[in-house]
């Protein structure tokens, strides 16, 4: 795989991943906290910075995975 491939792949399976931990910990906001405009189902702590990390290091072992198929032979996208 070489260097844009191995880009794609990465940034391709970090927004999958992104959207399967954003609900990870989610607490609505209580209902007499709701300001005016706030959605009633505003996170009250939604902890981006802990999501981003995390997200990044589950599509860098998924990343890894991809690699060692893609690098050994036992996928191939040539013939």
């Amino acid at each position: 795989m070489g260097w844009a491939g191995g880009i794609t792949v990465f940034f391709i399976t970090w927004w999958l991943v992104i959207f399967m931990v954003l609900p990870w910990g989610v607490q609505a906001i209580d209902a007499e906290d709701v300001e005016k405009g706030q959605a009633d189902s505003a996170p009250k702590k939604p902890m981006l910075v802990r999501k981003l990390v995390i997200t990044t290091v589950i599509t860098g072992f998924l990343w890894g995975i991809a690699y060692l198929v893609i690098d050994s032979g036992m996928i191939s996208f040539r013939e």
